[in-house]
């Protein structure tokens, strides 16, 4: 029997073949049986084909620049009461965006509007009666029910163009531009519930660790929302006994299998008084939004808290990706520590301290719970010394602009108040001569596209007497902040 030829040299033949003969049905002809021949051996130069709707969720790829989220693409649902709505109607006035912002104000019964209401304010939805439902906790109001089905209601009125249905209350101010930042990190196609716990641990406790906090506010992707809404109801029966509306959407979310994807950048504050510790050490994050603004002291003194939210709209209209962002930079000749919260504040220190400590919040504000000490929060803060050697001078923001022919903005912040560090020893330059602070810093609605980073900051040649000029800017390659 003849021994059978090898294959490549059948395919040598055959292509000698078919180059003298000038033929090319024929050399198809012949070629064929080779790539029949060969099918299954040779590994395939393509990529695998991949089924469809699969491994997408796992990668959950970028949107095109083209397919970004965009603001009109979230529809807000702002939880109120016709009780405090005389009052609380300016914190969302502080926010609401006239023909750029979608959504509605949904209330118990009907309020009067004016004519200035009607352009600065959501429309207004009277939420269902949701007297059949159960509700037994004794301290607790069952308002809590119409609150948490906000998200049904919104899905029902069939909006256009939706991805993200956002909830909030009526004392909760977003930025809406982090906001939009935050949710373009995720596919809106998919199930995503958005938000972050509460500052306080006996509260994340006593609810949950794995709900988003409602007057923080949270996001929920479109189709989660839908999916939401064909269940929510009979949710909600099988959960009497849970105190508010975001429990009661977290109850919901457990049982859809959604987990809570925290975004430290909405902030429910659950303190008492005096939050500039907070602010003035923000997280790694953009600021996305705070809430009751009735329960803790006006971000800025002297005013009222809806005069302080105003102040921080310029610093917001500039560069509202850096706001109270904080940079931490050293001037070691004069043994100067100084922390810089973008658009808000400015904090002198004597003395060298390390990133590590001037990060951490300082605790000017009170636990949600009163008999509850500093192991009561949800993150680590420092305590405020006694002695005026080792607290900070203070600068608040005053004014900011922006020159377009350096592309940079231009923050002006001045001495809150007058403090006397003549006694105090330690050989460090007395901070009491710096009556103002100017910090110079271009704007970059980029930033959080890359991974968290803090920005940088350096001291600035000043000549004008009584005035410290910073310079914030992405760090350079290399650069650390160390304070020896």
């Amino acid at each position: 029997m003849e021994k059978p030829r090898s294959p490549v040299r059948v395919v040598l033949l055959r292509f000698i073949a078919c180059i003298f003969a000038f033929l090319p049905l024929i050399c198809a002809f012949h070629l064929y049986p080779l790539f029949s021949y060969t099918k299954g051996f040779i590994p395939s130069l393509q990529p695998p084909q991949r089924e469809i709707g699969h491994t997408q969720r796992i990668q959950n790829p970028k949107p095109q620049a083209s397919d970004e989220t965009q603001l009109h693409h979230v529809v807000f649902g702002v939880a109120a009461s016709a009780k405090l709505w005389e009052h609380r109607k300016d914190y969302i006035k502080t926010w609401w965006r006239e023909n750029q912002t979608r959504g509605f104000v949904w209330l118990d019964k009907p309020v009067k509007r004016d004519a200035e209401d009607e352009n600065s304010l959501p429309p207004v939805k009277i939420s269902s009666d949701t007297s059949i439902f159960k509700y037994t906790p004794k301290n607790g109001d069952r308002f809590a029910i119409r609150i948490s089905r906000i998200v049904s209601e919104t899905v029902k009125l069939g909006i256009e163009d939706v991805r993200w249905i956002v909830l909030g209350d009526d004392d909760t101010v977003f930025v809406v531009d982090n906001l939009v930042r935050v949710l373009r990190k995720y596919d809106h196609k998919q199930f995503y519930y958005i938000g972050s716990s509460s500052e306080s641990h006996i509260q994340n406790i006593e609810f949950s660790t794995n709900m988003a906090y409602g007057g923080g506010g949270f996001a929920i992707s479109y189709p989660l929302a839908i999916a939401l809404a064909k269940m929510q109801d009979q949710c909600i029966q099988r959960y009497p006994e849970l105190y508010g509306s975001d429990d009661r959407i977290q109850a919901c979310m457990a049982e859809l299998g959604v987990p809570l994807t925290k975004e430290i950048g909405f902030h429910q504050f659950d303190v008492y008084g005096n939050v500039f510790g907070l602010l003035a050490a923000h997280p790694i994050a953009p600021l996305v939004s705070l809430h009751h603004l009735d329960v803790i002291d006006p971000i800025f003194p002297y005013v009222n808290q809806v005069e302080a939210l105003q102040r921080l709209k310029v610093p917001t209209k500039l560069d509202s990706a850096g706001l109270m962002q904080q940079s931490i930079c050293y001037d070691k000749s004069k043994k100067w520590t100084i922390s810089v919260s973008w658009g808000y504040a400015v904090q002198l220190f004597r003395g060298l301290i390390s990133a590590r400590l001037i990060e951490r919040p300082a605790r000017t504000f009170l636990n949600w719970y009163p008999d509850a000490d500093q192991v009561g929060f949800e993150f680590n803060s420092r305590p405020i010394s006694d002695s005026i050697c080792e607290r900070p001078v203070l600068y608040l923001l005053s004014n900011a602009l922006y020159n377009p022919s350096t592309n940079q903005t231009a923050s002006e912040y001045v001495r809150f108040e007058k403090a006397e560090y003549s006694e105090c020893k330690g050989g460090e330059a007395d901070p009491s001569q710096i009556h103002r602070v100017e910090v110079r810093k271009k704007p970059n609605p980029n930033m959080w596209d890359k991974p968290p980073r803090r920005n940088c900051c350096s001291i600035l040649p000043s000549e004008k007497k009584g005035t410290l000029v910073i310079n914030v800017d992405e760090c350079s390659e290399g650069e650390i902040i160390y304070s020896t």
